[in-house]
């Protein structure tokens, strides 16, 4: 089994054509990715709590991140993969090939020019970024920040070999890579820190992202992958030229979103020790059913997107994008509700050990609370984007982006002298809901119909049984409170465990008698991918709309 399972998707790389078949393998992947993710967290908090040496870490993230979804994330998410996909499905193999390797090269000579000038600049750009930062911090956090800049290198190549790899629908691979990267940083917290001291929190970064890229290369390299370094060339290559056209707005889009984990860096530096380092770990914890769910349906469905785009098919690509839009929400929705009830178990399980003490528990939970009213616009906001994308407009995501982030700046102006660090989080959830609403809107202009009825009829379904199931879990931590004790991991663990399990069951149970559409397609999925019993869903065109699991 375990030897099939290699050849069919590491050796062979096995496609995926089924939506739900992908979004499912994604899915599992990320979960344990952020399984590991949340490893990482509970072993820096532990490790250091919520002070200085994190908000160093943290902030050191800002500028090399920068570089890697300005010049990478920009140009495969909005134009890369929609090109990449168009040609392969027209069977232009080579001038598929001759994309890829041009944009390896630019992508190369761009991150590499960039980060030696900016590591240069590092104590200027630091100043700005962390005003609030002592100057020991600010020392310590620029030698941080150098070090990281070897981060952007390896994921700007690795991104090239996702863009292939999610094109040709060899999800396998590509869903591994996050897990590689985890386990990097991990490397780095146990070791690399045991030998070098924090510093080496900054080297599990740059290896974790060395990994990122090597476990994809393989997989791309089947495909048919060869990098030429023949510059000149590609630089006058059509393809090339079309995909510096389509991300210009993109990468714009996502620097207006930089320029929000700017904003709350410069306004946490601000603020008490630990301040940057609580928001993230909030943040962190809300990014599991986010990147779980969200982001992997999303990702999932772009190269359908992009291929019924290719063809002007706009019947099948909303029923596709309805489709996703409503199994997102059926997961997120519920979960949001049980993050609210729980957040300080989950908080205290996640996070709660070594020298990290109470007042960071209390609140990194409150943050926590915040981000989960939130986490359902964040959660489709992914697939929206790839709609406008896969279309070829990526001018009105940007558009929306730069509202959203008005919001959130005069947000935070508003609220930050009387909630201090909560006021971020505040800022952060209302901007993403009024992204995730004009973005709808927009959407439902551009169609006749966006299967508008099938969705409010399936979000009415999705609230009813969250409520019941949020209310048995209400029930359940009193009742286990009264029984256990809550003094001890174990007992918040016992806590946190029942009551998601008892909630969940519920939530299932009203979705099923209320036949719920998405309980029925994830029961399906899930019956199909364990028992491996017959075909449910007939195979359709190579478009990958409908498929087997």
């Amino acid at each position: 089994m375990i030897k099939k399972i290699i050849k069919d998707n590491l050796i062979n790389s096995r496609p995926y054509n089924s939506i739900m078949s992908a979004a499912f393998l994604i899915t599992v992947a990320g979960l344990a990715s952020r399984i590991l993710g949340l490893l990482r967290d509970r072993l820096l908090a532990s490790t250091f709590g919520a002070g200085d040496t994190l908000d160093v870490y943290y902030a050191a993230f800002r500028v090399p991140d920068l570089i890697y979804n300005l010049l990478i994330l920009g140009a495969l998410s909005a134009a890369f993969i929609p090109l990449f996909t168009g040609l392969i499905s027209n069977k232009k193999e080579k001038e598929a090939q001759n994309l890829a390797s041009g944009i390896m090269n630019l992508a190369i000579i761009a991150i590499v020019f960039l980060s030696l000038i900016l590591a240069w600049l590092s104590p200027q750009l630091m100043k700005l970024i962390t005003p609030g930062f002592s100057p020991a911090k600010m020392k310590v956090v620029v030698t941080f920040t150098r070090i990281m800049f070897l981060s952007p290198l390896f994921l700007g190549i690795s991104g090239v070999f996702s863009g292939i790899l999610t094109s040709y629908k060899r999800f396998f691979v590509y869903s591994l890579a996050p897990i590689f990267y985890n386990f990097g940083i991990i490397i780095g917290v146990v070791f690399f820190v045991r030998f070098w001291g924090p510093i080496g929190l900054a080297w599990g970064v740059v290896f974790g992202a060395f990994l990122h890229m090597l476990v994809q290369y393989p997989a791309a390299h089947r495909l048919g992958f060869r990098q030429s370094w023949s510059f000149w060339k590609y630089l006058s290559d059509k393809d090339v030229r079309r995909v510096f056209k389509l991300m210009i707005p993109r990468t714009m889009g996502i620097a207006v979103n930089q320029v929000n984990l700017f904003v709350i860096t410069i306004f946490a530096s601000t603020l008490a020790s630990g301040s940057l380092a609580v928001f993230s770990f909030a943040q962190n914890l809300q990014s599991v059913p986010l990147g779980i769910f969200g982001i992997s349906f999303a990702i999932a469905v772009f190269p359908t997107l992009s291929a019924l785009a290719s063809k002007k098919d706009d019947q099948q690509l909303i029923k596709t994008f309805s489709q996703t839009f409503r199994q997102i929400l059926f997961f997120v929705i519920p979960i949001s509700v049980f993050i609210i009830i729980l957040r300080a178990q989950i908080v205290r399980v996640v996070l709660g050990a070594g020298k990290f003490s109470w007042e960071d528990t209390t609140l990194t939970f409150q943050c926590l609370g915040i981000f989960a009213l939130s986490l359902f616009a964040q959660s489709v906001i992914p697939l929206l984007a790839r709609v406008f994308y896969a279309r070829h407009n990526t001018k009105t995501p940007f558009y929306v982006a730069i509202a959203a982030e008005a919001v959130n700046i005069v947000t935070v102006l508003l609220l930050i002298g009387k909630y201090q660090i909560l006021s971020l989080a505040i800022a952060f959830s209302l901007a993403s809901i009024i992204q995730m609403f004009l973005l709808l809107f927009i959407l439902r202009l551009e169609f006749e119909k966006l299967d508008d009825r099938r969705i409010v009829e399936s979000i009415s379904k999705i609230a009813l049984a969250t409520f019941f199931g949020g209310l048995t879990i209400q029930l359940f931590k009193f009742l286990i409170a009264k029984i256990i004790n809550l003094n001890t991991f174990l007992g918040v663990f016992a806590q946190l465990s029942l009551s998601i399990i008892a909630g969940g069951a519920i939530f299932l149970l009203v979705s099923y008698l209320m036949k719920s559409e998405e309980f029925i397609s994830f029961k399906t999925s899930l019956t199909k991918k364990i028992f491996k019993g017959k075909k449910i869903f007939p195979k359709e065109d190579t478009s990958g709309v409908s498929g087997v699991l």
